[in-house]
């Protein structure tokens, strides 16, 4: 045993060396929002970087020096590649050629709302192949409480090497807000725990040296709830003004005035604001893993569950909005002609996971609608797990909206003239406060 311990703190003592010199090898499993922003920053940091993804589209423009992310230029990604400190592959064997490999792949939701794993175990099992004693394996994906130690550690110990004595296991959650432009990958505080407190210091030691503060916690499942609270927390607070904004409509009160009003106090008072339903990577998912463990658990999350479905429902809320809009109008929707104004998440961003607009532009289409969007950062749908509705952005001219019935602002990008849209269109319809403060010279403006 004595011996056994003797290796394994050499092992770690070679690897935080390592860490400390800059010379690790860093490799980042997953390059889309999260792993390429992370992959960028250690190349900043000074570290030899490796980033592998299944995606063969995605490796053949990074290794062309061109970008696929909106905030990282496809410049920066050039000078990254020519510099040598970034390769990129989508060979699995460069797993055992790294000191450290970083897990960022998806974690969706199946058909039945429940935990999607497959990811981290496809890259559970393709790094268990070549895993070698001295490597940290970090897991950024979020999941529930429990996955790096329940799930990821018994298939990278299928290797024959064991976690904490071979090699080394920690989670450490990405916190990635893409278009903010106060907080970056370097900017943001990493939360960083390990299954021991060797993996947990060499979680510290890997992060330190490229992000402005690490917070270390007892142990992998701490950092995995944390993660979960963060999105949980705005999950519920976000469905609250949700429901808020359906009992103040159908009172005659705006609830963006009333939000304005209220957070003038200085004291236990958080804005958080409605809007059209719930998107991106993690607010519409994160509490549904909570919400799978908590029954495996034997607990009802009756809280959260409640959330879930006062968020989900918004975008029923706003078609059934449009179809009154259009009904004062005289007009059904079947037949109308509706244009939906932004299908990225949030505004500023290319990112369309788990957009509302998508669910909004389908519902409007089963109702028999002639639907069409514009998105000056998303030139055409993609194609996306749930979806299945594939359209080319417009163009906006005073043609185009004279001849709309209706217009939905859905993303409030900040590119778009509102002025100019309300003076053009006939009728808008507005999930965001996007038109506060205009008044149309001839159509109408209904909030939704």
């Amino acid at each position: 045993m004595t011996r056994e311990l003797t290796a394994s703190a050499t092992l770690a003592e070679q690897l935080h060396s390592r860490l400390e010199l800059h010379t690790a090898r860093i490799c980042v499993v997953g390059l889309g929002y999260v792993g390429l922003p992370l992959a960028e920053t250690f190349a900043w940091g000074g570290y030899p970087v490796v980033g592998f993804d299944i995606d063969q589209e995605k490796v053949k423009k990074l290794k062309t020096g061109q970008s696929y992310i909106g905030h990282i230029s496809s410049e920066r990604i050039a000078e990254l590649v020519g510099t040598g400190r970034f390769e990129v592959t989508s060979d699995p064997g460069c797993f055992a050629d790294v000191d450290v490999i970083i897990i960022c792949v998806p974690t969706p939701l199946t058909e039945a709302r429940e935990p999607d794993l497959s990811y981290i175990t496809g890259t559970g099992q393709a790094i268990s192949k070549r895993l070698r004693p001295g490597q940290l394996v970090v897991l950024e994906s979020t999941t529930y409480p429990g996955t790096t130690e329940e799930l990821l550690r018994p298939i990278l110990e299928e290797s024959g090497l064991r976690a904490g004595r071979d090699f080394f296991l920690a989670f450490s959650p990405e916190r990635e807000d893409p278009g903010n432009l106060n907080f970056s990958t370097r900017t943001i505080p990493k939360v960083v725990g390990g299954i021991d407190a060797t993996s947990g210091k060499l979680g510290v030691a890997l992060y330190e040296p490229i992000v402005s503060g690490v917070v270390p916690v007892s142990s992998t499942q701490v950092a995995e709830a944390a993660k979960i609270l963060e999105n949980t927390y705005r999950a519920v607070n976000i469905a609250l003004v949700n429901e808020l904004k359906v009992i103040f409509a159908a009172m005659g009160v705006d609830i963006w005035e009333v939000i304005a009003a209220a957070k003038t106090k200085p004291f236990g008072f958080q804005a958080f604001y409605p809007g059209p339903g719930l998107g991106g990577h993690c607010i519409p998912i994160d509490p549904f893993y909570l919400t799978w463990a908590a029954r495996k658990a034997g607990i009802n999350t009756k809280f959260i569950e409640l959330a879930g479905e006062i968020n989900a429902a918004m975008p029923e809320y706003v078609v059934n909005r449009i179809a009154s809009a259009l009904n004062d109008d005289g007009k059904p929707i079947k037949g109308s002609r509706i244009c939906v104004l932004g299908v990225a998440y949030k505004k500023n961003v290319d990112d369309p996971r788990e957009s509302p607009a998508f669910t909004i532009l389908e519902m409007l289409k089963r109702r028999g609608a002639y639907v069409s969007y514009n998105d000056p950062l998303i030139p055409s749908l993609p194609r996306m797990r749930h979806h299945s509705i594939r359209l080319d952005s417009e163009a906006l001219t005073e043609e185009f909206l004279a001849a709309l019935d209706c217009v939905v602002i859905v993303t409030d990008h900040s590119a778009y003239n509102y002025e100019w849209i309300v003076r053009h269109a006939p009728l808008v319809v507005d999930t965001r406060n996007a038109t506060a403060g205009l008044s149309p010279a001839k159509g109408r403006i209904v909030k939704a």
